[in-house]
């Protein structure tokens, strides 16, 4: 399906809903006694509206109400539905969290309000285990400038007063392999101190299957010659895990709370497989023929983290709020690998143990002034170390993919919300951070200093301050930092031959942290019954943009390592509208609508275009979504479309990288036997597509063209839900 007419058929529809619920709107009386939108709060969904349009920073509020529709199996699935926000990876099963179609390091996570650490893989957070999240479209002072795409603030679980126990146990089947899950939720309160915890426990199984077909044309001299390679690979995951959150909170003198939040997370998996290869070649010091591999991988991961959180009232307009972060994780990867034929699979044996360890400290001032004015000033400390030891790396020296490394992060930042008038305002701040990064790499010991000043500006109109109409802009700084394993990492050795398209990798202790200088502007309308209507421009220029280079050394190996390359322009136009049909068609079913359409364009200027995009940002995303409680029957139907088209994106003068569209279909049902009992089935990506990812490379005497196709499964869930 080509992207223009997937395009039509979904912006039509949508720009005619739209402007149906605007024009009726516009032609409503103006003060029509029936209008009961400033009394009739009664949902979460309510609640959660009404954050996001009373917040000066443009950002997007997801309640309990919306993270328990569609019985996601995790936070990825949740996320996935939410104007420009994708994931990496094959078509339903999961990858990296992206906004606005930017690789995932563009994409701030926090969780309670603090930086995720390195290695921490939010997507393994299950819905029971989260109260809500927020999402911010531009940077703030007190959230962080480290978010060119933007932030994802994960809020963990919340306690209520009489909340019930929640219980919910089920199991999913995918491919053939059953994947059971239980989850319980509970609270409990006291005069002086409240707690509620989430444990959950499950099994992930699933198949994978991927194809490989590689043709290289090489010229040496006047000699041409000409390499066929095919692979197909099948394994089988299996990975049982443990989660638990918890949140304490201690009430004392009035405007005093002391809270602390631990999380733990176990999980071990295997993963064995099957690699069949042949390889035909003209080439005499080429191996040919076929070969068979068995492989095994098995890993261990385990993080504990505790959150803490207290907070003080000064005076009777001032307060003050200290966070404190404490934890680590702790990864064991152990492969593998036996060959019949080690030319064309190589024989593997690698063991793998990575240790990080972190904590911060912050303190944030809050004054409420006169005027209109909450000033907010804080400071932040975070200090992380990592230590790699790696046992049998392919081809590499005893030692060399060893390494130990260190950062120490800090920031102050400043930030004034002004309600200047009736109609405008606005939301002034700064941010100062600076990251040390030290450690020691094949090249010896390194030190990398980097420091940002990040001015930021948010402004809100409302056109007549008693309407539901309101427009946004920001004009802000954001940055990206490298990462510590592309800084340090030691030189990794492809475990295949090395060439310009497989080449070893290694960091850049020198890399400069990206910079970003970005424009937004939002028009929102919210809808008397609830739901809205918006539509959202954005222009980022990055400067500093880190790209992987692969460069051909005097030994004559192939090796990539990140650099900056340079400027970068993105852009983008975000759509979004939620209402009930009946809003707009009189006696229409009370089908609630989801839908938003999202279009980017970027350009690398140090590459020649056509297709020189960032890396793996679409031209456009697209979700459909609709809900149905049924009048008949205690039952609710829904379910959601999202579509990715598929894209290249030029590398580099001599590559070209392929990817094929995503197109997901999740449909579920939901029974209540009664008010505390339920059945919940989600058929989560209906018609499964394959997962097609490719590469054209042409340059240095060689022409390779290599294409890979993943399967993807339907996943079947069955789930009972109990309030006890």
């Amino acid at each position: 399906m080509h992207t223009h007419y997937l395009a039509r058929s979904i912006f039509v529809p949508f720009a005619l809903s739209a402007t149906a619920v605007l024009a009726q709107q516009a032609t409503a009386p103006a003060a029509a006694p029936s209008d009961m939108g400033r009394i009739e709060i009664t949902s979460g969904r309510d609640n959660d509206t009404q954050q996001r349009r009373e917040s000066t920073a443009s950002k997007i509020v997801i309640g309990r109400e919306e993270i328990e529709r569609q019985g996601d199996s995790n936070l990825g699935e949740i996320l996935k539905r939410m104007p420009g926000i994708t994931l990496g990876g094959a078509p339903g099963r999961g990858g990296g969290i992206r906004m606005r179609g930017l690789s995932q390091g563009y994409t701030q996570i926090l969780l309670d309000g603090q930086r995720v650490p390195p290695g921490f893989n939010v997507e393994s957070l299950t819905p029971e285990m989260i109260e809500r999240v927020e999402i911010y479209r531009a940077p703030t002072a007190e959230t962080g400038a480290q978010a060119i795409a933007g932030t994802v603030n994960i809020i963990t679980r919340e306690g209520r007063k009489g909340m019930p126990t929640e219980l919910k146990v089920g199991s999913s089947f995918q491919g053939g392999y059953a994947s059971p899950t239980a989850s319980v939720v509970k609270y409990h309160d006291a005069d002086q101190w409240t707690a509620n915890y989430t444990l959950s426990v499950n099994r992930y199984a699933a198949p994978d299957h991927s194809e490989n077909d590689l043709t290289r044309t090489e010229t040496v001299g006047a000699n041409s010659y000409k390499t066929d390679r095919q692979r197909v690979s099948d394994s089988h995951y299996a990975r049982e895990g443990l989660h638990a959150t918890a949140r304490l909170q201690l009430k004392g003198d009035p405007g005093e709370t002391f809270t602390l939040m631990p999380f733990i997370a176990l999980s071990q998996g295997t993963t064995p497989g099957t690699i069949l290869a042949t390889q035909t070649s003209t080439n005499p010091t080429t191996a040919v023929g076929s070969a068979t591999a068995t492989n095994e991988n098995q890993n261990h991961f385990a993080v504990m983290r505790l959150n803490g959180q207290w907070r003080r009232k000064l005076s009777a307009d001032s307060s003050m709020e200290w966070k404190f972060n404490v934890g680590g994780w702790n990864s064991h990867n152990e492969y593998q690998q036996t060959s019949t034929a080690p030319r064309l699979l190589p024989a593997l044996s690698e063991n793998s143990h990575v240790q990080d360890r972190s904590a911060s400290l912050s303190g944030k001032y809050t004054n409420v002034r006169g005027g209109g004015h909450q000033w907010v000033s804080g400071a932040e400390a975070e200090s992380v170390r990592r230590t790699q030891t790696v046992v049998g790396a392919y081809q590499s020296v005893a030692g060399s993919a060893d390494y130990q490394a260190s950062s120490m992060r800090y920031a102050v930042y400043s930030q004034d919300e002004w309600q200047l008038t009736p109609h405008w305002a606005t939301h002034l701040g700064a941010r100062y951070e600076g990251l040390t990064t030290e450690g020691n790499t094949s090249a010896g010991d390194v030190t990398n200093r980097n420091s940002v000043f990040t001015p930021l500006l948010h402004a809100m109109w409302r056109p007549d301050p008693d309407s539901r109409d309101q427009v946004r802009m920001s004009l802000t700084r954001s940055f990206k930092t490298p990462t510590m394993p592309t800084l340090l990492a030691r030189r990794a050795y492809t475990r295949d031959d090395n060439t310009a398209t497989n080449p070893d990798v290694s960091g850049n202790p020198n890399l400069k942290p990206e910079i970003a200088t970005g424009l937004d502007v939002a028009v929102e309308r919210y809808l008397p019954q609830g739901g809205v209507l918006s539509a959202s421009a954005f222009h980022r220029k990055v400067q500093n943009l880190i790209r992987n280079v692969t460069t051909q050394e005097s030994s004559g190996r192939w090796l990539s390592s990140p650099q900056n390359i340079s400027e970068a322009v993105t852009e983008g136009v975000e759509l979004e509208a939620k209402f009930r049909m009946d809003q707009w068609i009189a006696d229409a079913p009370h089908i609630d609508l989801r839908n938003n359409l999202s279009f980017y364009r970027s350009r690398v200027l140090s590459i020649m275009g056509p297709d020189n995009r960032l890396d793996q940002q679409p031209s456009m995303t697209a979700n459909f979504g609709a809900d149905y409680k049924l009048k008949s029957a205690p039952l609710t139907v829904g379910g959601n479309i999202s579509y990715n088209p598929g894209y290249s994106t030029r590398l580099s003068a001599e590559q070209l990288s392929l990817i094929s569209q995503k197109r997901v279909m999740d449909v579920y049902g939901l029974w209540r036997v009664d008010g505390t009992t339920a059945w919940r089935v989600t058929l989560s990506n209906l018609n499964p597509l394959n997962y097609n990812t490719g590469s054209i490379y042409s340059g240095n005497g060689v022409v390779e063209n290599s294409h890979t196709t993943n399967r993807s499964w339907t996943n079947v869930q069955i789930l009972l839900e109990k309030k006890l």
